[in-house]
């Protein structure tokens, strides 16, 4: 089968690539600059160039595939921009693969989840929630199901992890470490879901391989580690005082993060590996902590 894949040379993106390449696809994978094509002609998959504002290439692209997963998204830019790129990716791939039955796998997050509360597959994205942004795709991609798609969508846990400084814990090292002090909000009972890198890219492929039309599913290894947890591990090993910070002075500790960081946000997979026999195997997220690099030079 020939896989487009979006987002083929980020952090999950690359490991998905592995994934489909192992189980005998193959991957056309979008690249929008020339070291992402390196990247990815290293690990065997033909390059599509483009990005997500360019709708003319996503469709060209899509129209040549059998599949579609689209991981893509506009890191670094202002949220509600970023989400409306990702909204409008997802229907001009969505318009080329209507009527066709193909597979299309698109990514989301559990932090469009109500919080303080184990959010589920059947819940839906709430106004309120820090992810509530991206909600806007979730229905665009959902809608697609009653166009002849077989389309699906992906929530990841936001703490992704696999051994190196990446993402939601890479970004509360990098604050402890500027700051000289490894904090947690309030009490620090705040929940967050995880997931291994590879158990999330392997449920991308069973997705594509095998997921009805109109599914949710939930990336999440782990329901909910606690942010205090985090924050004391992350603490010893650098050396340095864990305090609490009061939520009313979060912004001015970890800014970009202090809209997320004091949300308790768990999230279940129970429906996800009910249905497509999904069983994450990787380690937890301090376990992957104590005997990965995220404090090595090297990782930054």
């Amino acid at each position: 089968m020939q896989v487009f894949v979006t987002g083929a040379s980020g952090f999950i993106g690359a490991a998905v690539v592995t994934q489909l390449l192992d189980a005998g696809h193959h991957v056309v994978a979008l690249a929008r600059s020339p070291q992402s094509a390196e990247r990815l002609t290293a690990q065997r998959a033909d390059v599509h160039p483009g990005d997500l504002d360019d709708p003319d290439s996503l469709r060209a692209a899509a129209k040549a595939a059998d599949g579609v997963i689209h991981l893509a998204f506009q890191h670094g830019e202002p949220y509600d921009q970023a989400a409306g790129a990702d909204r409008r990716a997802i229907a001009a791939i969505g318009d080329v693969l209507a009527g066709s039955g193909r597979p299309f796998v698109v990514t989301s997050g559990t932090l469009l989840l109500a919080p303080g509360r184990v959010g589920t597959e059947a819940d839906p994205p709430d106004p309120a929630s820090p992810g509530a942004a991206r909600a806007g795709a979730e229905q665009t991609a959902l809608a697609l199901a009653d166009r002849g798609v077989r389309v699906s969508v992906v929530r990841l846990a936001p703490s992704v992890h696999d051994q190196v400084r990446r993402g939601f814990v890479g970004a509360l090292i990098d604050t402890a470490e500027r700051t000289g002090i490894s904090a947690y909000v309030g009490d620090g009972s705040q929940r967050w879901p995880t997931v291994h890198r590879q158990d999330a890219a392997r449920l991308f492929r069973l997705a594509m391989d095998s997921a009805p039309a109109g599914s949710v599913l939930h990336a999440v290894g782990e329901d909910g580690v606690r942010l205090r947890a985090i924050a004391e591990f992350i603490g010893g090993r650098l050396g340095i005082p864990v305090r609490s910070v009061p939520a009313d002075q979060a912004e001015a500790h970890f800014g970009r993060l202090s809209s997320v960081v004091g949300t308790d946000a768990p999230a279940s997979s129970i429906a996800t590996r009910r249905l497509l026999g999904w069983q994450p195997s990787g380690p937890g997220l301090l376990d992957d902590l104590a005997h990965g690099r995220f404090f090595t030079e090297a990782q930054r």
